[in-house]
């Protein structure tokens, strides 16, 4: 793995050394006798500062491949009006992982679409999955054409082989594959993770503002794969998954995607682990709002409004005077997705399970449950540890989401009685009260 976030990268696999060309990107022959490929992740006259491109020195070019074919969708969906609004707020237990003695399931057939919205065709949208598998890729690799995934694995690590090279992902870490580019997943054992696709941007880390330089996610964190080739051919064929305007589509050929010998560029996948963000927080009274906590934006082109955020809540210390600690009611503008990889969320310690998930959709009020509230309301305020041993994040996004079938109906985990952890929070109002005299 190298490290930093959008850099120019260089990268050659060591047995074929000098198989980047020196001095040009297209040369007549290529060195070892490669193909020459470009791979753009933004249109070519943007400006050098949001220009993202590699380019890929490979065995056989991408384009030698039979015509794709519609292929069944699953649970994967871009269809936001399969049942009626919802506005209430939703919790859903954690997703069942299929069992490898009944039934195989790989990545891309484990993929269920949990709510969204936009559209792909418009590249302007958002859509939220749970993958939920228990065997590895076999001659198959997965291209999504309508955006980036952002991924989050829960249980069990994912080794994700790209065209770029390899990267083990494990819980706590997440990754991010760019618009385009091919990959497979392996897995280990009974695998569960969340998905985060935006459509016509891509990530970025956040402003810092008044933060200074320094902070939150750092770019020198952020690691990308080396690059790593087989030349493999597969007599029975090899299978391309195409995700194309919401729907799937697959072809063959007779040889391995992940034939790069060398490749340099900007546009690449890579990972992070959560561990390393350096956390902001308050240190007087009150609370600062939660994008003190994001890892990575999609801006929309509304400034300071993202498609999407993902945001997370780390082992932080807690020391505001005079202030009820954790998160406070709310309603917003944005949509919130949560999901919890593991520990215990303190505002709502024990309806909401790692593998689980909730959503609070615009201007619907949530917040903390009956027992956070009245035991924080009451807790000596001294220096505390807050959310050891825990990870819980955030997807915002400012596009009112809609729920699909699968998520309300089809996957039975919907929690129908989460509205209750609300219901015994009773008045605490004295009109007789009088401030103390100082």
């Amino acid at each position: 793995m190298t490290n930093g976030f959008g850099n120019e990268f260089a990268s050659e696999d060591s047995r074929c050394p000098g198989s980047l060309p020196e001095g040009q990107n297209n040369p007549q022959v290529c060195p070892y006798g490669l193909y020459a490929e470009q791979l753009s992740g933004s249109a070519f006259t943007c400006p050098r500062s949001t220009n993202k491109r590699s380019w890929l020195y490979r065995i056989l070019p991408s384009v030698r491949h039979k015509p794709f074919s519609p292929m069944s969708c699953g649970d994967l969906t871009e269809s936001w009006n399969e049942v009626e609004p919802d506005p209430n707020q939703l919790r859903w237990k954690p997703f069942n992982i299929p069992k490898s003695s009944e039934k195989k399931v790989d990545f891309i057939l484990g993929l269920h679409t949990v709510c969204g919205a936009g559209d792909s065709k418009s590249r302007n949208g958002i859509a939220i999955h749970m993958y939920t598998c228990n065997t590895s890729m076999i001659d198959k690799c997965f291209q999504n054409a309508d955006g980036d995934l952002l991924i989050v694995p829960q249980q069990g690590e994912i080794l994700i082989t790209t065209e770029f090279g390899k990267m083990m992902v494990e819980p706590n870490e997440i990754c991010v594959i760019q618009q385009g580019m091919r990959f497979s997943v392996d897995v280990f054992r009974e695998t569960r993770g969340y998905i985060l696709e935006v459509f016509g941007a891509h990530f970025e880390l956040p402003d810092l503002g008044p933060i200074g330089a320094n902070g939150l996610a750092n770019p020198r964190d952020f690691q990308t794969p080396v690059a790593w080739y087989e030349d493999h051919t597969v007599a029975i064929g090899y299978t391309i998954v195409n995700k194309y305007q919401g729907k799937l589509f697959s072809c063959q050929q007779d040889f391995s995607p992940f034939n790069v010998v060398a490749w340099h560029g900007n546009y690449t996948p890579y990972k992070y682990n959560l561990e390393n963000f350096m956390v902001i927080n308050c240190v007087a009274f009150d609370h600062a709002d939660p994008s003190i906590f994001t890892v990575l934006t999609a801006k929309s082109t509304r400034p300071g409004v993202a498609i999407a955020d993902f945001v997370i809540f780390p082992p932080r210390w807690g020391v505001a005077n005079h202030t009820f600690r954790p998160p406070y009611y709310h309603r917003n503008c944005m949509s919130e997705f949560m999901g919890l990889i593991k520990g215990h969320y303190e505002a709502k310690e024990e309806g909401f399970q790692p593998g689980g998930a909730s959503l609070h959709s615009i201007m619907t009020p949530h917040g903390p449950d009956v027992d956070c509230f009245e035991k924080n309301s009451t807790a000596v305020l001294k220096p505390e540890r807050v959310a050891s041993g825990t990870m819980a994040f955030m997807f915002e996004s400012s596009f009112s989401m809609a729920v699909t079938k699968w998520g309300l109906d089809t996957c039975h985990r919907l929690d129908k009685s989460y509205y209750k952890c609300w219901e015994a929070l009773k008045s605490h109002f004295n009109p007789n009260w009088k401030p103390s005299s100082k």
